[in-house]
């Protein structure tokens, strides 16, 4: 995975916690939503995935 596709899931993950989509960890008080998606994204946890297309 490229550093465009980590940025691309964490960000998208980040606006789905911020429209109140719950975490799949356990933020600690005043995490913001960019650090609860890269938390995630690193515990391999975080609900998205990238799909090749091929090209």
């Amino acid at each position: 995975m490229n550093i465009f596709e980590r940025t691309r899931l964490i960000s998208a993950r980040a606006l789905q916690l911020y429209l109140g989509a719950p975490p799949m960890v356990k933020p600690e008080k005043g995490t913001d939503f960019i650090e609860v998606a890269r938390i995630e994204f690193e515990k391999g946890v975080i609900p998205l995935k990238v799909i090749n297309q091929g090209s």
